[in-house]
């Protein structure tokens, strides 16, 4: 029998039919971009279903958070996570500030008690990183930036559809950005989005993200980030079976833990009380001399059965060699994570089957 291949994830997609019937319309407006008639039901539909006032759609992840550092027309020093996915980093960097990096907690988010040490007289802002599903200590980030007079901007790639005491998780912080990658619990092929408190807030987004322009105006040096209209036909499929994925996630994340919570040298995720799980990924933490063997051996070992599971997040942003200098030497622990961390397969209606088999080599080291 021919070895089945397990991808550590795959993209979630509405029957052919649904979709096909959704762009339709499309031949009938001649709409393709600039916030059409399918763009624009997409925007109003997520408001709902995220729980939050404001939100812009963008082509992707990447250029909605650059956009929203320069909406905020932010500058100097903007403390954030090295546990995180090259995008952060860059995104801070392109829009002309500096990143300074804070350590993690075990949750893998960045640790709140250490963020007002790095706080200088160039510090203008917070970036911080819900990390695998799981969500920062947004309440004492808020009472921080509170204190020292601080936006704060979430990076929740990893966070739709997450709730935290029955609020949109988006709705907390100044400005959250959520990807809307093919790879993600949601998606619109390629995509992403921005909610925020503010509402003035808009009109400086959508000229970040439309070239500058206000009217005929330019206004500022902006890029062109908009959301097509196929990415929201495919964001309006795929909404109306977001909570079937969810749930489905759900039951392959409880069968990962029922296998590997107990096992000793592997420390499976720790969730917040009082959240709303989107079961995005399923994350495990290697002790190499308890578990007798280290993440990149099991990594080769799950590889050989045609498993394919991630080094996620490696190697450690604040790495990069673009720096020219090494910055990890104050996040030992997110160093540690990055040399450690294997993400297991996980996507909507992975068989329990398949995640039995999973577990089975990961048991049998």
């Amino acid at each position: 029998m021919a070895q089945k291949f397990i991808n550590v994830t795959r993209s979630s997609m509405p029957s052919y039919e649904e979709y096909c019937e959704q762009i339709k319309s499309i031949w009938d407006t001649v709409h393709l971009t600039n916030m059409g008639p399918l763009h624009n039901e997409l925007k109003e539909q997520l408001k709902g279903y995220m729980k939050v006032e404001n939100i812009e759609l963008f082509v992707n992840g990447h250029l909605a958070l650059y956009c929203a550092l320069k909406a905020l027309k932010l500058g100097g020093e903007i403390i954030t996570t090295p546990f995180t996915f090259a995008s952060t980093t860059n995104a801070i960097v392109q829009a002309g500030c500096k990143p300074v990096f804070c350590e993690v907690k075990d949750d893998y988010t960045i640790d709140e008690t250490k963020i007002e040490a790095l706080i200088t007289e160039r510090t203008s802002a917070i970036l911080a990183v819900h990390v695998y599903g799981n969500i920062c200590d947004v309440e004492a980030i808020e009472e921080i930036a509170d204190k020292h007079g601080l936006k704060v901007i979430y990076d929740a790639a990893h966070a739709f559809g997450v709730e935290y005491r029955g609020r949109g998780i988006g709705d907390y912080g100044d400005v959250s950005m959520f990807s809307f990658h093919a790879t993600k619990v949601y998606h619109t092929i390629e995509g992403g989005c921005l909610t925020f408190r503010d509402p003035a807030l808009a009109a400086e987004i959508a000229k970040e993200r439309n070239f500058g322009l206000n009217g005929e105006a330019l206004d500022c040096f902006g890029t062109n980030a908009k959301m097509n209209e196929f990415q929201a036909a495919m964001g309006l499929c795929n909404l109306r079976h977001i909570e079937e994925e969810i749930a489905s996630r759900g039951e392959a994340f409880c069968r990962y833990n029922m296998r590997l919570k107990d096992v000793q040298g592997l420390t499976t995720l720790k969730c917040v009380e009082g959240l709303k799980q989107n079961f995005a990924y399923y994350p495990i933490l290697i002790d190499p001399e308890t578990f007798g063997m280290d993440r990149d051996q099991l990594a080769v070992k799950l590889g050989e059965s045609g498993i394919f599971a991630r080094k996620y997040f490696y190697p450690l942003v604040s790495e990069n060699k673009a720096f020219g200098e090494d910055l990890t030497a104050e996040t030992a622990k997110a160093l540690r994570f990055s040399r450690n961390v294997l993400c297991l397969p996980m996507f909507a209606h992975l068989d329990t089957a398949d995640v039995d088999r999973i577990c089975d080599i990961i048991l049998k080291k």
